[in-house]
């Protein structure tokens, strides 16, 4: 446990170190970056150029600072930190790597207000959220291994095909090399890969697994990434898998990981009445977790209705669109609504999507069950923060919310911006 006086000091600091958490993460990358190059392989380098990183890093900080008397409360976001070091393969040797460099920037930041006793109190807070994550981290592992047909670490998979979803996404079904067993997974969960760049030396990425368990195949559905910036190039890996990678071929893969799944409180024996309605909320590729998690609803005969709304900007970019009619010729509860912000000119004669325009508080009061519903979305930033404010004016409380954000949570309850789906 953390001592009391550790406690008085990490509260008496919280404050200061909230209004500078942001420049604290810059200057501690920045450290550990120069003298410990060999961490650079987990972490994304799009996310340190858009600043995610350090602003997720920042949020985590200043949460746990705030909650330093009660750090039972930010379980939720421990398992989330947990899941995705499982997904890059952090091991207990890393932790006092980040330590020496969280402490070292800590100094550097606050100067002479960095007395000995308060760098020794964020050590010993440091100390303490270090053996949690690292416990509940062998456990993961543990499950992943002796999970049949599991693993740790990296695995060969074969591409068994590729198929064009839309002018934007593809999907990659993926089978075992060695021709093993393919272990399950929660429908909303997402695998590793990682790839030997020719060129450019990268960390693992992240995708969601779009199709549902127990099919014989994971699949991915990969977006085509464009710079984030004129400075920026354009997504490394997810142009590679596009462009180079070819049915036959071999990717290294990492086990299922992830947190953001269907609860057995909205749809299984857990709920009282059997589930509750259910509203998918799906922004551009958003849509690959929660298709997933809508195949599986249905495969498992979830009698309360379903409604998945998609949102794109118009018929060429939109992916799965026959995958969501299927489900709903076959599931007479499974409803879908196609939302196009920037539809051709003959999407709507033709049929091809339901309205115009964004999901905004307007769209969800008159569309979806709000007063019982349980909300599932995922989608860029700015759609997401739409969803979040929405949903809260309406009064839906946040055990029937559940989304998928890389980033500080709290972002998700800023100001929304214009719900860009892309």
């Amino acid at each position: 446990m953390i001592s009391p006086r550790t406690i008085e000091i990490i509260q008496s600091v919280a404050p200061a170190v909230a209004a500078n958490a942001e420049t604290l993460t810059r200057k501690f990358y920045q450290r550990m970056f120069e003298e410990n190059p060999e961490v650079l392989a987990y972490f994304n380098p799009a996310h340190q150029h858009s600043g995610g990183q350090q602003r997720a890093l920042a949020g985590a900080i200043v949460a746990y600072f705030s909650h330093i008397d009660n750090p039972q409360v930010l379980g939720p976001a421990i398992e989330i930190i947990a899941q995705k070091h499982c997904s890059l393969g952090i091991q207990p040797e890393h932790y006092p790597i980040v330590g020496k460099h969280l402490l070292a920037a800590v100094k550097d930041l606050f100067g002479d207000a960095a007395t000995d006793e308060v760098v020794g109190a964020i050590a010993e807070a440091y100390g303490f959220l270090a053996k949690v994550c690292i416990d509940r981290e062998a456990e993961i592992y543990k499950q992943q291994r002796e999970a049949p047909g599991g693993w740790n670490g990296y695995r060969k998979f074969r591409v068994d095909r590729k198929v064009r979803e839309s002018e934007v996404v593809t999907s990659l079904y993926l089978k075992p090399a060695d021709g093993g067993q393919l272990p399950t997974f929660q429908a909303g969960q997402y695998l590793t890969v990682r790839v030997d760049h020719p060129a450019t030396p990268t960390s693992p990425r992240n995708y969601s697994l779009s199709d549902e368990p127990g099919v014989g195949h994971y699949r991915i559905s990969v977006k085509r990434e464009s710079r984030l910036a004129e400075t920026a190039p354009d997504g490394l890996i997810s142009n590679y898998l596009h462009d180079v990678v070819q049915p036959g071929d071999t990717l290294e893969i990492g086990p299922p990981c992830g947190e953001f799944f269907l609860q057995p409180e909205h749809v299984g024996a857990a709920s009282p009445d059997g589930g509750r309605p259910v509203v998918f909320l799906a922004g551009g590729i958003g849509i690959t977790p929660l298709l997933s998690m809508a195949k599986s609803l249905v495969r498992q005969g979830h009698t309360a209705p379903v409604l998945f709304v998609q949102a794109a900007r118009n018929c060429r970019v939109q992916a799965f669109g026959s995958e969501l009619e299927a489900l709903q010729k076959q599931a007479p509860n499974f409803e879908t609504h196609v939302v196009y912000d920037e539809p051709t000119d003959d999407d709507l004669t033709q049929g091809r999507c339901r309205s115009g325009g964004r999901i905004d508080e307007e769209f969800l009061k008159t569309h979806t069950p709000y007063e019982t519903a349980a909300y599932y979305f995922c989608g860029p930033p700015s759609f997401m923060r739409c969803i979040y404010a929405s949903l809260k004016n309406l009064g839906v409380d946040d055990d029937r919310i559940r989304f998928e954000f890389f980033g500080p949570r709290q972002e998700i309850a800023s100001p929304p911006a214009e719900a860009a789906v892309a």
